[in-house]
């Protein structure tokens, strides 16, 4: 009876166990402040100067990542004026802007170099990205594990 009822129980464990797996595909999220932030439109755009722009946001929260090109590597922030990221969290009429630039705040892009995951030819990049932020009253937002895979590359004019 003991192996009967065990047998129940752990039969009806993985009956209740459904398959719920969603894939992100493109994506863009990363940790704000230790919580997760997930974009829901998103774009990249190659400028005329071959420079790459990805903006991401989910309605109120925007983040954009700046290069001085698209090329695979590792970008550097808080050192110059070309490569860059901000965060803005426009509601209810109120505005905070937060970003990197020359001695400003601190982290990096890196774009991948694998071609299943970014190929200019196909329209698709992905890389990751970290950084800290800088409002102008001194408050730092700070994005760590950050994510964009496979975003739709869209050549275009400056932005």
């Amino acid at each position: 009876m003991k192996k009967f009822l065990s047998l129940l129980v752990l039969l009806t464990v993985f009956t209740s166990c459904e398959d719920d797996v969603k894939f992100n595909t493109p994506a863009v999220q990363g940790l704000k402040d230790n919580e997760l932030w997930k974009a829901n439109k998103f774009t990249a755009i190659i400028g005329t100067d071959n420079s790459l722009t990805v903006t991401a946001s989910n309605g109120i929260e925007t983040v954009v990542l700046k290069t001085a090109s698209f090329s695979a590597g590792t970008y550097i922030l808080g050192a110059d004026e070309v490569n860059k990221a901000s965060y803005t969290l426009a509601a209810d009429g109120i505005e905070e802007n937060y970003q990197t630039g020359s001695n400003l705040g601190s982290g990096q892009i890196v774009i991948s170099d694998k071609l299943t995951e970014t190929d200019i030819n196909k329209g698709f990049i992905t890389g990751t990205f970290s950084f800290n932020g800088v409002n102008d009253a001194g408050d730092i937002v700070y994005f760590q594990e950050g994510y964009f895979y496979k975003v739709k590359v869209i050549n275009g004019g400056e932005q």
